[in-house]
Order: C-alpha cells, then sequence, then structure tokens
C-alpha cells in the first residue's frame, strides 16, 4: 500500500463522518422541502399529488403572508436604525473605563438568557393589569402614556421590537467590541501624531476596521429578523389576529395548525432563497471594504 493511497485513505475516513452527517441532516432535508413544495401533502396521508406551482402562487397571492413579511422587515429597519447606537457603546466600552469589564457583562446577559424566559419576563412587563410598565408610567403621573402594549394592533410589534433589541443588542455590541480591539493601536498614534481629531480618527480608521464586522452583524440582523420566531409566537401567538405574525410564524401555524404542508415546504423555500438573495448582494455591497 503506497504512502499516497494511505493519505487519501486517512483523509476519507476523517470525513467520512461529517460529510455524511452534512448530506443526511441538511442537504435530504432540503431536497424534500423542495418535494413537498411542489405537492399538496397533509402532513399525515402516505400519498401526495404534485401541483407545480401552486403553492407558490398561493404564497405571492395571500395578503397575510404579506403583511407577516412586512413584520419581519419592521425588525429588520429597527435593528439596523440601532447599529450607529451599539457601534458607540462598543466605543465606550472600548475606552479604559471603570468598572468596563462589568458593563461588557451586562451587555451580553440578555442574549444567554432563555427565550422563553425572556417572553414571560416582557409578558409580564407589558401586562395591562398589573404590569410594571403601566403602573411604573401612573406612578410618574404619565397615565396618558399607559397602553395596552400586546393587544393594540397599532402598537404590538413595536412592543416585540423593543423585546428583541434588548436581546440581541448586546451581542452586536459585543462583537464590534471585539473588531475595536483587532485594530492596531499604531493607526491611531500616528493619526495623533498628524494631528487628526476623534471624527477623523473615528471615520477614516474605526469605521474601516470594523466594516467586515459591520457585514457580519448586518447578516445576522437580516437572518434573525427573516426568522423571527420565538418573541412573538411565546408572547402573543402572532396576535391580536395576525398582527404580529412573523414569516416563519405564519409558515409554523401553516403547517401544523391547518396541516398544509405543501403551502408551508414553499414558504420555507422562500425565506431559504430570501436569506440567499440578502447575503449576496451584501457581501456584493462589503466586497474590498475590510482590506
Amino acid at each position: 500500500m503506497s504512502y499516497s493511497f494511505q493519505k487519501k485513505l486517512v483523509i476519507f475516513s476523517f470525513l467520512f463522518i461529517p460529510v455524511s452527517l452534512l448530506l443526511l441532516f441538511l442537504f435530504y432535508p432540503t431536497l424534500r422541502l423542495l418535494q413537498f413544495s411542489l405537492t399538496d401533502w397533509n402532513g399525515m396521508s402516505k400519498s401526495f399529488h404534485y401541483v407545480g406551482i401552486d403553492n407558490y402562487r398561493a404564497a405571492f397571492n395571500n395578503s397575510d403572508v404579506w403583511k407577516a413579511l412586512s413584520n419581519n422587515f419592521l425588525y429588520f429597519g429597527i435593528h439596523a436604525l440601532f447599529i450607529p447606537l451599539e457601534v458607540m457603546v462598543a466605543v465606550l466600552l472600548n475606552n479604559k473605563m471603570r468598572a468596563s469589564n462589568f458593563f461588557r457583562s451586562i451587555v451580553f446577559m440578555p442574549y444567554i438568557l432563555n427565550g422563553v424566559a425572556v417572553a414571560y419576563l416582557f409578558s409580564f412587563l407589558y401586562n395591562p393589569i398589573n404590569g410594571p410598565l403601566n403602573a411604573f408610567l401612573e406612578a410618574f403621573g404619565l397615565s396618558s402614556w399607559i397602553q395596552n402594549w400586546l393587544s393594540d394592533k397599532g402598537i404590538v410589534n413595536y412592543s416585540l421590537v423593543v423585546v428583541s433589541l434588548w436581546r440581541f443588542s448586546g451581542l452586536h455590541v459585543i462583537l464590534f467590541l471585539a473588531g475595536l480591539q483587532s485594530i492596531p493601536q499604531d493607526l491611531y498614534e500616528a493619526a495623533t501624531i498628524d494631528g487628526a481629531g476623534p471624527l477623523k480618527k473615528f471615520r477614516y480608521i474605526t469605521l474601516p476596521g470594523i466594516s467586515r464586522v459591520m457585514e457580519i452583524v448586518l447578516f445576522l440582523n437580516v437572518r434573525g429578523a427573516l426568522q423571527v420566531f420565538d418573541v412573538p409566537f411565546l408572547i402573543t401567538q402572532g396576535g391580536p389576529g395576525i398582527a404580529s405574525t412573523t414569516f416563519t410564524v405564519y409558515t409554523i401555524q401553516t403547517a401544523f395548525k391547518y396541516n398544509n404542508y405543501g403551502l408551508a415546504s414553499s414558504l420555507g423555500v422562500i425565506l431559504m432563497l430570501m436569506i440567499i438573495a440578502f447575503s449576496y448582494f451584501q457581501s456584493k455591497l462589503f466586497k474590498g471594504k475590510g482590506d
């Protein structure tokens, strides 16, 4: 047995299990998802009929789907608006300040909390009868601000976006902080010698230095916004009506509540294509900017 063959055999042995798992849990389910999206399968019967692209037509002509998708873009838009604030918080935490390690831990803490616990925490906080938020507003003479935070169709999504911001902004801050700490200090020292002020340092050193991290945060933002599920499902179940239903919540309900697995599969394929498209355009947008 030649050395070259032994080397190939060792490589094949190490790759066989991970590649097999990848094929089993990624490629095979994806192919089945594509197959079911072209059928009328109800999730229980042993047989199904192929209906072509009827499920995709039904999805694009369904106003509830577009309403759910608009809710997802609300999450994306508000999270995107908070990115500059997250960068500023990261810059503050990156400076030498008293108890900076403590504040870093506090900022990251919401992200590591269990999603179910977060949902029940904010359900109690938003409770219109004995919730702390309305009690706080009343105690400070702001009774006119008291709302039915989770049952008013006009504000329920904003209430849920606040939960999402509270939970995930800390992760973005820590990622930006890691990017800031990877920038060589020599650049700042050279800029100081050249007479550059804080704003010019931020514009010409800090922002280019964290562009790769910005790309990662934007991808997490897009993916997370399109896949929002636990917050609206656990707190409002997509209600009142479908006011706070997101794309993923609607997909899950279509499959397990209405037993329309064909339509749910087509929605899953559409979601996958949207994430791929956004990641592609984002990579083109940031191409070369971090070099």
